[in-house]
């Protein structure tokens, strides 16, 4: 019995790795090992990155209500705990996207946190 050999579906299987590393570098894109060994590579930076991205985003949204913060005299630790004290439900991306887009409202966020901050510390006291 005569042996079997892969046919059509070798060169399908080429022609796929191939076409996922078009774009690539030298013979990244043209040799099917190189390419192969190049779109793992992608495939891991690919997957650490889109976490990384959501650490950079949080990291941007802080710094923006942070400086929001500091204009009204108030620190972000304390804007935050006056925020949860207070019930507010809303997040840093949205939190950081008023302190830009509408100060007015973002004023008032910062005189319920400092009301709610000084309430607990008077409080404690």
């Amino acid at each position: 019995m005569p042996r079997a050999r892969k046919g059509a579906a070798r060169t399908q299987a080429r022609r796929k790795l191939l076409r996922e590393a078009r774009g690539f570098f030298g013979t990244k894109s043209r040799l099917k090992q190189q390419a192969k060994v190049a779109l793992m590579r992608a495939g891991r930076y690919a997957w650490r990155d889109r976490r990384a991205r959501k650490r950079d985003f949080r990291a941007l949204w802080i710094t923006r209500i942070t400086a929001g913060c500091r204009m009204r005299g108030v620190r972000y630790s304390l804007f935050i705990n006056g925020l949860q004290r207070a019930g507010c439900l809303l997040n840093r991306k949205m939190l950081s996207e008023v302190a830009i887009h509408d100060p007015i409202t973002f004023d008032a966020l910062v005189t319920l946190a400092k009301a709610k901050t000084t309430a607990s510390a008077a409080c404690a006291a």
